[in-house]
């Protein structure tokens, strides 16, 4: 509803301004707003009937008891700030060094485990486990803090840093 230019004035606007109400209202049509109001309820009725039917999680990567682990490493990992890393075996030899520009995904696990070690009080320098899987999947596992991360979901060359600290 376009509002006349003495109507404008009534609500205190000027005519600029009622154009740029209009174009506001324009801006989210009303059929997207009841687009995403239906796409909600329907999520929101399929999730409910998954948890009310105890359906089980199908998105899940498969447990240690599902797919063996057929290589395994302790490693240290020490990163810093700047994107490079060390790791280091659990006798404290260089397994590998990366510079700023290739350590970037290994820093940022090592601060994640500091992060999650320090609210159980444990070292961040602890040893960590570097697993592969039968079924070829790579994963870390710790045991102080029950951190797990499946390296697939993180991308083919970050997957393939720690695949290089299993065969070194």
């Amino acid at each position: 509803m376009t509002l006349t230019p003495a109507k404008a004035r009534i609500y205190n606007r000027t005519p600029a301004e009622e154009k740029l109400v209009e174009r506001d209202k324009e801006m989210v049509p009303v059929v997207l707003v009841r687009a995403m109001f239906i796409l909600c309820v329907c999520v929101l009725i399929i999730v409910s009937y998954a948890r009310l039917t105890d359906r089980p999680l199908s998105a899940t990567a498969p447990t240690v008891e599902e797919v063996p682990i057929v290589t395994e490493r302790l490693v240290r990992i020490y990163g810093e700030l700047n994107g490079s890393a060390r790791v280091l075996d659990v006798d404290g030899n260089v397994i590998a060094t990366f510079a700023q520009d290739e350590g970037g995904f290994i820093a940022g696990v090592s601060r994640v485990l500091e992060r999650e070690r320090g609210a159980v009080g444990a070292m961040a320098s602890d040893p960590i486990r570097v697993v592969r899987f039968a079924d070829g999947r790579i994963g870390l596992r710790d045991d102080l803090t029950d951190f797990r991360a499946e390296l697939v979901g993180f991308g083919a060359d970050n997957e393939a840093a720690f695949a290089r600290l299993l065969e070194e």
